[in-house]
């Protein structure tokens, strides 16, 4: 990665260990790159002024060859302009490295992913879709990134909720609403208990729930039974046992509670209710405690939904609370996606799920493409609201933001068919700046990968692919591919070469599939 090759330059010269960054500037005169490395290193050095350290760095690395200019900018800014052979350089290591580019060193660190994890008490909706794909797409980031990877649902196969299916089921109650429901009655056998109807009713919506998340391209690593391995199991019985050993837990009104404001959580947190039923805190905890301890994973990511903001606090506190038991590493960090509105005709679909009228991810993705669907829930961050627009979706063309970078793709394999066998070219050719602004931003790939690994900004990646195809598109229309001259064309084959292989490995983190003519 050129810009890590720049921070490492910059650190050494620097001699001191610091965070600053090394970034493409949004304004592309302020040239190839920008780094904030004198105003990070004098803050830590009280005294020294961070635009005289820019003009001694500036100066240091006058003699570089990698360097058209080192400019200094503001308050202290460094603007780097790259020489044309590092761009041929970057184009020859793709070429080279071909489907492993932008594929990062292996490491020992160990994530679980646990995302979607709906109830299994009815069918996926429009707001799973959204932590679904982008649970997903987080886990291919992962995997490339070097990380040893497990991709979890967690079934939420116990407690009240399947009873409460049950009840519903039999007539008692009217806790779940929609057609489904009926469907179920006329497939299930009423007879026996509340919780064992609730069962065959949650084993039958497992089966649909799984056809979906395969309709959508998810392949879980493990399907975890809530029921199984922690109820059944004892699991949930250690772990409140090694909460009460190191004093997170106390009695009051019959009940058990968590100590959850010795870190931060606005107030105490129920484990056991009086009748003795256990919260789904007692489920979640005694989970991620057996992530830490038996599975040894590094770090645990959970997606879940915007309903969950009081969550994080009291798991968190829980965690907490169970290192000091057993002394584990490992961290939990939750991800909360926000709302998603399906958009059509400019008005919003009104959808409530306890009524009935939501909107199924089976129904969506009977109107959409599944590789749209994927594209459109990861443009957004997960912290951002976000309209689906089924209109925009539906449209097949370059409107369509997916068939955009799908139609970069196949122009690019249509070219290369046309022309043939080639061999190599003379690199150092490709000195125009339309030649030069495509390599560069091939050679962003890796960096994407590493960033969106750090602070799990997916969308990232889709923004990223309609650059690229943006950025080609402007190199099509100024240099001719094949032409008269067979060096210019061998070498501007070899580009299309290795354009395709990054769109190709883009496309498969985001998990989609690009065309080859269209």
């Amino acid at each position: 990665m050129v810009a890590e090759q720049i921070r490492q330059t910059l650190q050494e010269l620097v001699e001191i260990k610091a965070d600053f960054s090394v970034e493409r500037p949004k304004n592309p005169e302020h040239g190839d790159f920008a780094s904030n490395v004198a105003m990070v290193v004098a803050k830590k050095q009280n005294g020294v002024n961070p635009k005289s350290l820019a003009e001694q760095l500036q100066e240091k690395l006058s003699n570089d060859e990698r360097f058209t200019a080192v400019e200094v900018a503001g308050p202290g800014f460094l603007n780097f302009r790259m020489a044309p052979s590092v761009w041929q350089t970057a184009l020859a290591d793709i070429l080279k490295a071909k489907e492993k580019y932008g594929t990062l060193p292996k490491n020992d660190q160990k994530i679980q992913v646990e995302f979607i994890s709906a109830n299994p008490t009815g069918p996926l909706t429009l707001g799973n879709g959204r932590g679904g794909f982008g649970g997903d797409v987080l886990s291919r980031v992962l995997q490339r990134a070097g990380y040893d990877v497990n991709k979890e649902y967690y079934l939420n196969d116990a407690g009240s909720q399947i009873v409460g299916l049950g009840e519903t089921l039999k007539g008692k109650a009217e806790i779940y609403k929609g057609e489904y429901i009926e469907e179920l009655k006329s497939k299930v056998k009423l007879d026996g208990s509340d919780l064992v109807v609730g069962q065959r009713a949650a084993a039958l919506m497992l089966s649909e729930i799984q056809d979906t998340v395969d309709r959508m391209g998810i392949q879980f690593d493990s399907w975890f039974s809530e029921r199984e391995e922690l109820h059944e199991s004892g699991e949930i019985d250690r772990t409140l046992a090694d909460l009460e050993k190191v004093d997170a837990t106390y009695e009051k009104d019959d009940a058990l509670w968590l100590k959850s404001t010795h870190f931060d959580d606005d107030e105490d947190r129920v484990i056991r209710k009086a009748d003795g039923e256990l919260t789904y805190l007692a489920s979640d905890l005694a989970h991620f405690y057996g992530q830490f301890v038996k599975g040894k994973v590094d770090l645990s990511l959970l997606v879940v939904g915007a309903d969950h903001h009081g969550y994080v606090k009291r798991m968190e506190a829980g965690v907490e609370f169970l290192r000091k038991a057993e002394h584990f590493d490992g961290q939990l960090k939750i991800l909360i996606t926000q709302l998603v509105r399906l958009i059509k005709n400019g008005e919003e679909m009104k959808m409530s799920k306890r009524a009935g009228t939501y909107v199924t991810l089976d129904e969506l993705l009977a109107l959409v493409e599944v590789d749209v669907a994927r594209f459109f829930f990861v443009m957004k961050g997960f912290d951002t609201h976000m309209d689906f627009d089924l209109d925009l979706a539906t449209e097949q063309s370059q409107k369509n933001p997916v068939y955009r970078f799908k139609y970069a793709h196949a122009r690019i394999s249509s070219i290369l068919k046309k022309a043939g066998r080639h061999g190599s070219g003379k690199l150092e050719l490709l000195e125009h700046p339309a030649e030069q602004a495509l390599i560069r931003e091939l050679s962003e790939f890796p960096s994407v990968i590493a960033r969106t690994a750090k602070d799990y900004q997916v969308q990232r990646l889709p923004h990223y692919s309609l650059e690229l195809a943006d950025v080609f598109h402007k190199f099509y229309e100024q240099c001719p591919v094949i032409s008269e001259d067979k060096d210019m064309t061998a070498a501007r084959l070899q580009l299309l070469d290795a354009t395709k292989v990054v769109m190709n490995q883009v496309a498969d983190t985001i998990g989609i599939s690009l065309p080859e003519k269209m």
